[in-house]
C-alpha cells in the first residue's frame, strides 16, 4: 500500500471520528426565571434538604431509531432554583440544610424539614408524537419531617408543562421551555395543596375541620389561595391535583 493511500485512509478515519463526535445526544440544561410566590407567608419555620440525586437530577433517553437522537435533560440546577424561590416566599423562615437530617437528631431553628424527590420525568417531542407540541411530565415525592427528624407525612404530586413549536429556534429551546412550565406548575400545585395537608395544618395551629366541613373537601383560607408569579408565563393554578399519602423512610446519610 502506498504512502498516499495510507495517508488518505487516515484522513478518512479522522473525518469519520469527527463526524461521530458531532453526533452526540441532544443535551438540555434547563434554565428559567422563577419569581417568588405572591402570597402571605405561612407561619412555619421550614428547613429543606435536597438529596444529591435531586440536586443533580437528569434523564437520559436513548434513541429508538436511526432517525432519532439520544436526549439528556438536566433539571437539577433549575429544580433547586425554583424550590428555593418558592419556599423562601411561602414560609416565615426558610433554612436550606447543609447536611441530611437524621432520625432522632434535633434540627435547630426549624419546625419541619421538607425533602423533595423527582421520582419520574417523561418528555414528548413532535418527532415522537407527530403533534406540534413539546411536553414534560414530572412526578414528585415529598417527605416532611419534624424538628427531630421523625416522619410526619409523605405524599406525591404531579407536574406538567407544554409548549407549541411556533417561534422556537430549536428542539432544545422547546424542551427547556416545557420543563420550565412544568416547574412552574409544580410550584403552583405545591403552594395550593400544602396548607391543606392535615399534618401541615396542625403545625400551623389550624384546628381540624368538623366532619360535616371535611365532607365538603374545602381547603382552609380558600380566599387567600396563592396566585404565583407576576413575571413570565403564568402558572396554571386553576386545578388542584390530588395529593396521595405514601410511606416514608428516613435516616439515610446524604451529603452535598
Amino acid at each position: 500500500m502506498s504512502r498516499s493511500t495510507i495517508s488518505a485512509s487516515r484522513c478518512l478515519l479522522v473525518l469519520a471520528l469527527a463526524l461521530l463526535a458531532g453526533c452526540g445526544p441532544n443535551t438540555v440544561k434547563v434554565e428559567g426565571h422563577f419569581p417568588p410566590p405572591l402570597m402571605d407567608a405561612l407561619p412555619i419555620r421550614l428547613g429543606v434538604w435536597y438529596p444529591e440525586e435531586f440536586r443533580n437530577h437528569e434523564i437520559f433517553d436513548e434513541a429508538r431509531s436511526r432517525s432519532e437522537s439520544d436526549w439528556v435533560v438536566q433539571t437539577g440546577t433549575a429544580q433547586v432554583a425554583m424550590w428555593n424561590s418558592l419556599l423562601q416566599g411561602m414560609f416565615i423562615h426558610f433554612v436550606p440544610l447543609q447536611e441530611a437530617p437524621a432520625k432522632g437528631k434535633p434540627i435547630p431553628g426549624v419546625d419541619a424539614v421538607l425533602i423533595p424527590h423527582v421520582d419520574e420525568l417523561q418528555y414528548a417531542i413532535p418527532q415522537q408524537t407527530h403533534i406540534k407540541v413539546y411536553e414534560i411530565w414530572m412526578r414528585y415525592r415529598f417527605e416532611l419531617l419534624d424538628d427531630k427528624g421523625e416522619s410526619l407525612v409523605g405524599w406525591t404530586m404531579p407536574a406538567y408543562g407544554k409548549t407549541p413549536t411556533a417561534f422556537l429556534r430549536s428542539d432544545e429551546d422547546a424542551v427547556n421551555l416545557a420543563a420550565v412550565m412544568a416547574l412552574r406548575d409544580a410550584g403552583a400545585n405545591f403552594a395550593m395543596t400544602f396548607p391543606g395537608i392535615p399534618e401541615v395544618a396542625a403545625l400551623m395551629g389550624v384546628p381540624e375541620p368538623k366532619p360535616d366541613e371535611a365532607a365538603h373537601g374545602e381547603l382552609p383560607s380558600g380566599d387567600e389561595l396563592p396566585l404565583l408569579l407576576d413575571d413570565g408565563p403564568a402558572m396554571d393554578t386553576g386545578v388542584i391535583h390530588e395529593v396521595e399519602n405514601v410511606p416514608v423512610e428516613t435516616g439515610g446519610e446524604d451529603t452535598p
